[in-house]
């Protein structure tokens, strides 16, 4: 028995390979996120670029790296797995970061320095701008590969059904997925920040483009014991699906169906489609059972036929997305990361002695408040709040995000105060012509707003995610990470073309810009103030929304099976 029982033991998979996968996560985010909060600088010293091109860019990468998790994502579920994607993924981050890092080597690669003041400084050429944007957009791809794949990865190897601790064992190992990537970008923010600072570009790029090397090294070494399950069909290709049978089917009449004219799997719990967005229920109809059906109750084309859950799934969707968009403003406030970098290279940056926090770096204080404060609230709000508020999660989602909404604007409000007081202090020392001068300023100054912009996103964010978890399908319980990447996204998009917007209509007439390279000439305290009025324009966005929404009653999850005398509404499955 003894023997036996051994040799049932499974053979790959379990906790040994999780070094291997959250040091590979690690290492790519270390490598990547490290690039970010100094690129501004690289881009306006070595390229010379202007500040609005420059932030243009990086909002526009940010943007690009975000979007591409969606096709990672696709590509790992319908085609190659989640092995092979976060292999491509991890190589063309290497080559991203080797290329990046030759731009900082080969002399060739770069603009000519200007030799003085006076001079006008010529940007990069065709060629030398276009191995830049290469390098940014091979990180791009490794970015969108590993990151929407790893957490998958991870869990598919501790998902083993003959565990009796498996759902302990999961959540285990999410909490630490999560605590290792917070570490990772406060050291990105941190660490290789000041190496880019003291000892150059050359040793700052380098060092990214070693620990991707690492990376790839440490995810190949665990190869020989990864679980590596075969690709199923993509929930974007059942969305697709859907339309497209709805579309084709276009001319079918809804009225008086039975419950055996709708085509669901076996193992659905809903047996005839909602009433909402009814155009949608043509693509579940069986039209000629002996043509849609398969003997073995399969349909026999699934670009002719659909099952209820997949129409559903895509109402569900549908019905979130005005809420998705609620955090796009949100999240486009909290990314602007570049100008506040930009504030703080100007201002005193010293804590004791003659040790100076990199300016870059001052981007990681959001991301340890938000760590600190999810902890505080976990522990210690949740069961105080819970008593009063009968919530199982103290607050629920929509409370949580509104909070995190009217933090924003305070964050926002507060920096533009911040940069008032900073660019008066430029102007009364006599800076307004010297952009680098050090103004007679603190640089703590910018901890609050930093403080405010974590807690706010640890109460939106967080409580989107839970929002969307409760609100789709059980089918559809991962897309809830991958929508909030898509969120990011169009933040980054909004983002940049907010600032070319606000750069061409305040420059007009010979002026200076807001958003102008010299800060201590532009007005950036209009612009924060401009954001602040956004926010609070999107606070009531939001209230709009909850307010059409109805109320819902939040802890309940899943979905009861239906007849077709009582179908399921799904605005009562639980949101908040």
């Amino acid at each position: 028995m003894m023997s036996m029982s051994s040799s049932l033991k499974p053979t790959k998979g379990g906790l040994r390979t999780m070094p291997f996968i959250i040091v590979n996560e690690c290492f790519e985010k270390v490598a990547s996120f490290g690039i970010l909060p100094n690129m501004i600088f690289y881009l306006k010293e070595v390229y010379h670029l202007q500040t609005v091109s420059a932030t243009s860019i990086l909002l526009a990468w940010s943007a690009i790296s975000e979007l591409m998790a969606i096709f990672g994502a696709f590509l790992s579920d319908s085609y190659l797995g989640r092995f092979r994607v976060i292999l491509i993924g991890s190589i063309s981050s290497l080559f991203g970061t080797i290329l990046l890092w030759s731009t900082a080597m080969i002399p060739q690669l770069q603009p000519r320095s200007c030799e003085s003041l006076v001079q006008v400084c010529k940007s990069g050429t065709d060629a030398q701008l276009t191995v830049l944007f290469f390098s940014f957009g091979l990180i791009s791809i490794g970015a969108g590969c590993v990151r929407p794949c790893s957490i998958a990865f991870g869990a598919d190897q501790l998902a083993i059904k003959e565990n009796p601790n498996n759902e302990r064992i999961l959540d285990s190992y999410f909490c630490w997925y999560y605590a290792s990537s917070g570490v990772s970008i406060v050291i990105a923010f941190t660490t290789v920040v000041y190496i880019q600072d003291n000892l150059g570009w050359k040793v700052g790029f380098g060092v990214p483009a070693m620990l991707m090397f690492l990376s790839n090294l440490m995810f190949l070494f665990g190869s020989p014991y990864y679980i590596k399950l075969k690709p199923n069909k993509s929930l974007l290709t059942g969305f697709a699906q859907v339309l497209f049978v709805a579309l084709k089917n276009r001319k079918l009449n809804l009225a008086q169906r039975s419950v055996d004219q709708y085509y669901h799997d076996h193992d659905e719990e809903l047996l005839v489609p909602t009433d909402s967005i009814r155009c949608l229920n043509k693509a579940c109809i069986i039209v000629d059972r002996e043509r849609d059906i398969n003997p073995d109750g399969s349909a026999s084309n699934s670009w002719s036929l659909c099952t209820v859950e997949q129409v559903e799934s895509l109402k569900a969707l549908l019905r979130v997305i005005p809420m998705c968009s609620t955090g796009i403003l949100m999240l486009l406030c909290i990314n602007q990361s570049t100008f506040t970098t930009l504030q703080a290279q100007t201002m005193d940056r010293r804590i004791f002695g003659h040790f100076q926090i990199p300016a870059g770096s001052f981007t990681s204080i959001m991301i340890i408040i938000l760590t600190i404060w999810v902890a505080f609230y976990d522990r210690i709000l949740v069961p105080l709040l819970s008593k009063f508020t009968g919530c199982p999660r103290g607050l629920s989602c929509k409370v949580r995000m509104g909070i995190g909404l009217l933090l924003v604007c305070a964050a926002r409000a507060m920096s533009a105060m911040i940069e008032t007081f900073r660019r008066s202090e430029a102007i009364e020392q006599g800076l307004e012509n010297y952009p680098d001068g050090m103004v007679n300023m603190s640089a703590l100054w910018l901890v609050p707003e930093y403080a405010l912009l974590g807690i706010a996103q640890a109460f939106n964010a967080i409580g989107q995610i839970e929002f969307f978890y409760f609100y789709f399908p059980k089918s559809m319980s991962s897309f809830a990470m991958a929508l909030y990447t898509l969120e990011i996204a169009a933040s980054d998009m909004v983002g940049t073309l907010l600032v070319n917007i606000v750069d061409k209509v305040t420059s007009k007439g010979g002026k200076e810009s807001w958003l102008s390279s010299n800060i201590n000439r532009g007005h950036l305290n209009y612009y924060y103030g401009l954001l602040t009025f956004l926010g609070l324009i999107n606070y009531l966005y939001f209230l709009a929304i909850c307010w059409a929404s109805g109320h819902t009653e939040e802890g309940k999850t899943g979905t009861s099976e239906i007849t077709e005398d009582e179908q399921i509404d799904y605005r009562e499955l639980p949101s908040s």
